[in-house]
């Protein structure tokens, strides 16, 4: 049984590997906790917002799995 609390381990491989849809899943799965770290005097900040998201995907293109060379 999956946990819903994660994201399924195929569309981390999928996302790391450059796949628009799997990125796409990846940000909508985190798209509340992103919002919640934008808050700013109890709204949105959208730069706050882009530049999260913007550091996400990074952080995908830069994950290495175990035994993957560097």
């Amino acid at each position: 049984m999956r946990n819903p609390k994660l994201v399924p381990y195929e569309t981390i491989v999928r996302a790391t590997s450059g796949e628009p849809e799997a990125i796409d899943e990846v940000l909508r799965h985190y798209s509340k906790r992103i919002r919640l770290a934008s808050l700013e005097n109890g709204h949105v900040n959208k730069d706050t917002e882009d530049n999260i998201k913007r550091r996400l995907i990074v952080a995908l293109f830069q994950f290495r799995f175990d035994g993957q060379p560097t």
